[in-house]
């Protein structure tokens, strides 16, 4: 649970008070490899931190094809953020990639603290504006301007600790090209 504030407090620090009440919400979730936290058409009711393992955010195109938006690790806050949001059904899958523990908390009773805890509402935006709008923005770009070589460098950086822990089409498909491009990149690189 000490991660859990740990990550929180790097955008904003809440009193004891808010601490004692996020943590009265907090529920421990076992996900096996392979099982899912969300699945594309569900309407989502909780966020969660990721204490341990690795999941996948995508969605299945019409042809089929995978399509991953983001992976998340130890210490990552994940949902289906514009679904919690709209109240909507998702149109992401979050999936387990290994063995994982997370830690949930309820989309409603978390808002309800907002509103009693100021801090917690200064958290949650400099949050989504770091993670969801500045960060989008580039990746945005990057998919549009770059080449697979240069989001590949970009793909290292930002996920150099767990690329040993993923497959070749699963970072072949977060970066929009295929196995046999991302084989001749590494070999290049």
């Amino acid at each position: 649970m000490e991660e859990f504030f740990q990550e929180i407090e790097q955008y904003y620090t809440l009193s004891e008070a808010c601490r004692n009440e996020i943590a009265g919400l907090l529920k421990t979730r076992f996900i096996q490899k392979n099982e899912f936290l969300l699945r594309a058409g569900e309407i989502p009711v909780s966020y969660a931190f990721v204490s341990k393992g690795l999941f996948s955010y995508y969605l299945t195109s019409e042809n089929g094809d995978i399509i991953i938006k983001k992976f998340f690790a130890e210490n990552s806050l994940i949902a289906s953020t514009s679904a919690l949001i709209e109240n909507t059904p998702s149109l992401f899958n979050i999936c387990a990639l290994e063995d994982s523990t997370v830690l949930t908390y309820n989309n409603m009773e978390y808002r309800c603290l907002m509103h009693k805890y100021p801090e917690l509402a200064f958290f949650h935006i400099a949050y989504l504006e770091k993670n969801w709008v500045v960060k989008k923005e580039h990746l945005e770009i990057s998919l549009k301007y770059e080449t697979a070589a240069a989001r590949y460098r970009k793909f290292r950086e930002e996920y150099l600790q767990i690329e040993s822990r993923l497959k070749l089409h699963q970072i072949a498909s977060f970066l929009g090209i295929t196995p046999t491009q991302l084989s001749r990149i590494r070999k290049s690189v």
